[in-house]
Parts: C-alpha cells; sequence; structure tokens
C-alpha cells in the first residue's frame, strides 16, 4: 500500500499539525538541493494492550546522533520529540503505523554551505504493510548482489541514516527489480558483504549467526540489534564479522531485518537456492521471538515498547 492510498489525517511540522494535503516545503529548500536531511523509520504496532511504538526511544536517539554527524542541531528535545510521536498516532486514530520523523535543511539560501537554512522537524505516520510483499515473512524472497557497492569509509558516513545515503539504496533497489528480484544485497568497497537497500543482514552457517560490523559500511540497525539481543538470550552464537560473498551461497539460512523488513527470510541469492529454499528454523525461531514480543507474549523486559494509549 502506497503513501498516497494510506495518508493520515495530520502530519506534524515544527510543532504544528498540518493537514496532509497541506504538508509543503519550498522548492529551494535545502534538502532537494542537496540532500540535507535526517530520518527514521519506526514501526507501531497493533497490540492487545492497545498500540505500542517499537523501540521508540533507540530511534529517536538515532535520529540526534545522525544530525549530529551533520551538524544540524535539532531545535527539541528528545523528549518532546518522543511525546510528538505518540500524540501524532492519537491524533491520527491509528492502532498501527508506520512513523517517519525527518530532521533537515529547509529555505534560505541554495549553495552548498548549509549553515544559514533552518533546520526543520517533521512527524509522518501512515498505514504500511508487509515492506517486502505480504509472503515475505513465511515463504522468503529472493534477491541478487547488487552491482552497486555500499560507500566507501570517509566518503558518505555510514552510521548517519541520511537522506543522501539512500540514492545509493535506489540503485541498489531498481537494479534488483529491474532483473527480477525482491531486493538487493550491497558489498562494501573491499568486496566483502554489507546490507541490503533498507536492510541489515544475517546468515546461519553450522549454527553460528553471522551479521557484517559497523566497518562493513552498515547502518547500526535497531532490529538487527533487537534480533542480536534475542539470539543470544536463546542461547545462539553470534559474531559480527567481514564475510566474502561466497559465504552467502553456503549459509544454511539468510535473512533481513530491519524496522520495515522486520526479520524477512532469503530463500534464493543470485538464483542459487539458500538451504531448504524456506524460512529456516533459526529464523523461524527468531521471528517468532521478535513477534511475541510485539505481540505482548512475552515479557519486554528490555522495555522496547511504548504504549501509545
Amino acid at each position: 500500500m502506497g503513501l498516497e492510498q494510506s495518508k493520515a489525517k495530520y502530519v506534524w511540522i515544527n510543532g504544528k499539525y498540518v493537514p496532509w494535503d497541506d504538508a509543503k516545503i519550498h522548492i529551494c529548500s535545502h534538502i532537494i538541493h542537496y540532500g540535507t536531511g535526517v530520518f527514521e523509520g519506526i514501526r507501531c504496532y497493533k497490540t492487545p494492550k492497545g498500540p505500542a511504538v517499537f523501540r521508540l526511544g533507540d530511534h529517536i536517539e538515532r535520529l540526534f546522533n545522525s544530525a549530529k554527524i551533520y551538524r544540524m542541531d535539532i531545535p527539541y528535545t528528545r523528549g518532546q520529540i518522543i511525546k510528538a510521536v505518540i500524540d501524532l498516532i492519537n491524533k491520527n486514530e491509528h492502532d498501527e503505523c508506520y512513523v517517519r520523523p525527518i530532521v533537515y535543511r529547509g529555505y534560505h539560501e541554495l549553495g552548498v554551505n548549509p549553515f544559514n537554512c533552518p533546520v526543520d522537524v517533521a512527524l509522518i505516520t501512515w498505514y504500511w504493510g508487509k515492506y517486502l510483499g505480504p509472503e515475505a515473512l513465511e515463504k522468503g524472497v529472493d534477491v541478487m548482489v547488487s552491482s552497486w557497492n555500499r560507500m566507501a569509509p570517509n566518503t558518505f558516513p555510514a552510521m548517519s541514516k541520511t537522506c543522501a545515503n539512500y540514492m545509493n539504496s535506489q540503485l541498489i533497489k531498481m537494479e534488483a527489480l529491474k532483473y527480477g528480484f525482491v531486493e538487493g544485497i550491497a558489498l562494501d568497497v573491499s568486496g566483502f558483504v554489507s546490507e541490503g537497500s533498507g536492510e541489515n543482514l544475517f546468515l546461519v552457517h553450522k549454527g553460528v549467526i553471522h551479521t557484517p560490523p559497523l566497518h562493513a559500511t552498515i547502518l547500526p540497525g535497531i532490529t538487527r540489534h533487537s534480533v542480536i539481543t534475542l539470539a543470544r538470550e536463546l542461547g545462539y552464537e553470534v559474531t559480527e564479522t567481514m564475510m566474502p560473498r561466497e559465504m552467502l551461497y553456503i549459509a544454511d539460512e539468510v535473512f533481513f531485518t530491519g524496522s520495515a523488513a522486520e526479520v524477512t527470510p532469503i530463500r534464493s541469492i543470485d538464483k542459487i537456492q539458500v538451504g531448504e529454499g524456506k524460512c529456516g528454523p533459526i529464523t523461524k525461531k527468531l521471528q517468532q521471538e521478535f513477534f511475541k514480543v510485539i505481540d505482548g507474549k512475552r515479557e519486554d523486559k528490555y522495555n522496547w515498547l511504548t504504549f501509545a494509549r
């Protein structure tokens, strides 16, 4: 379901509720010309206790960290943004939704120098189904290794969830779709496994769970951290290690994680079947534990849920 099909009543912009169709910015806003924005993707789930936002505080912390890297001073506190997210969910009467906070350089003057442009903040909510398709969580997805690499260190900071970085993601995604795949896997500048266009990646080999480390040019994913935490709690060995491309082909299981993708199994890579070509047992177990937290079927001992009502 696209944005237009699921638009909400209001968007929060610089502290004001603006009707969805009136949520506009000037054509000369710095973000349009130079990509100067940072953002987050957050899920609010429908639970037996009401709508609950998954790891809201951690997402807002990453938003502030992303902005700090780009020398953008957010004119609100973390607490104010968290409260505004909850208030917007309720004002839009969501039982579940996707939340998109974005911090961006607005309209003042054009030119590469961003310092004279204001730092604006907006919050958007909408309904968004399963990111990689309605059957992806159960049956898995077919992906390819992209011809596009992730950026080299000391070019674009991968630890910042920055609008401009997603131009690279778009190239990876478009290539995969044009070749008939659901998603692409990018390698880093040295040819080691990095991540998907908008997802972190894990593989299972001989019972050990492997995932690329931060220096493989990955975003420090919050769902990634959640899955590592749950996996270790269940007794699995988890290693953060550099992996050559061929590890993808001999893995017993491979899966994506992300706020949008959640925990999505990969059934083939470059038309090579992964394991038995379906959701593997360890991936399935991690899926179950992840959704138990969201569904309130297990104790939220890490305080990952923030209830909106």
